[in-house]
C-alpha cells in the first residue's frame, strides 16, 4: 500500500466518525424534538395543571390578603388604645402635679380668713382665682373624695397615717380627721386621702 492509499483510509475513517457524530446528534435531536406519549399527555393536562396551581395561588394570596388586612386592624387598635392611654397619663401627670398648688391655695385662703374676718377685694379675687383652678381641674375630670370625719375607713381611697385613740366609741376604726384630700381622674385614684382613724 502506498501513502496515497493510507491517507485516503485515514480519511474514509475520519469522514465515517464524522458521519457517525453526526448521525449521533441528528438522533439526540430527534429524541428531544419528538414527544413521548407521556409528555403528550402531560400536555393534555396542562390547562387543567395550571388552571389548579392558580387557583391554590389565589388562594395563598387571599390569605395573605386577610393576615395582613388581620395585622393591620390589629396594630390601628392597639395605636388607638395607647393614644387614649397617653393622653389620660399626660392629663392624670398635669392633675397631679397641680394638686399640691390647690391644696396651698386653699391653705392661703383659710389662713388669711383667720387674719382677715372682714371681707375684702383680695379675699375676692382670691376666692375667684382658687375657683376658677378648681373648675379647671373638674372639667379635664378631676374630682374631690368626699371624705369626712366619722365615715368608713376605705383602704380603696384612703391612706391612714396614723392611729389615736378614738375620742368616741362609735369612731374606732373610723375616719377621725382628714389630713389631705383625696382625688380622683375618672375612676382613677390620682391621690389618696390622707386620714386618721381611731383604735
Amino acid at each position: 500500500m502506498s501513502k496515497d492509499q493510507d491517507k485516503n483510509i485515514v480519511n474514509e475513517r475520519d469522514n465515517g466518525a464524522q458521519t457517525a457524530n453526526e448521525h449521533d446528534e441528528q438522533a439526540a435531536l430527534t429524541d428531544t424534538e419528538t414527544p413521548t406519549q407521556s409528555d403528550v399527555a402531560d400536555q393534555a393536562q396542562s390547562p387543567e395543571v395550571e388552571e389548579e396551581q392558580r387557583k391554590s395561588e389565589l388562594e395563598e394570596q387571599k390569605e395573605k390578603y386577610l393576615r395582613l388586612y388581620s395585622e393591620f386592624e390589629n396594630f390601628r387598635r392597639r395605636t388607638a388604645k395607647e393614644k387614649m392611654e397617653l393622653t389620660r397619663t399626660a392629663n392624670e401627670e398635669m392633675a397631679s402635679a397641680m394638686l399640691p398648688v390647690l391644696d396651698d391655695f386653699e391653705r392661703a385662703i383659710k389662713t388669711f380668713e383667720k387674719e382677715n374676718p372682714q371681707g375684702d377685694s383680695t379675699k375676692e379675687g382670691m376666692l375667684l382665682i382658687f375657683s376658677k383652678f378648681k373648675s379647671a381641674l373638674e372639667r379635664k375630670g378631676v374630682k374631690v373624695m368626699q371624705i369626712e370625719a366619722g365615715s368608713e375607713f376605705d383602704a380603696e381611697y384612703q391612706e391612714a397615717i396614723t392611729q389615736i385613740p378614738a375620742p368616741d366609741d362609735s369612731l374606732k376604726g373610723k375616719v377621725v380627721d382628714v389630713v389631705e384630700k383625696g382625688y380622683t381622674l375618672g375612676d382613677k385614684v390620682i391621690r389618696f386621702a390622707k386620714v386618721v382613724i381611731g383604735a
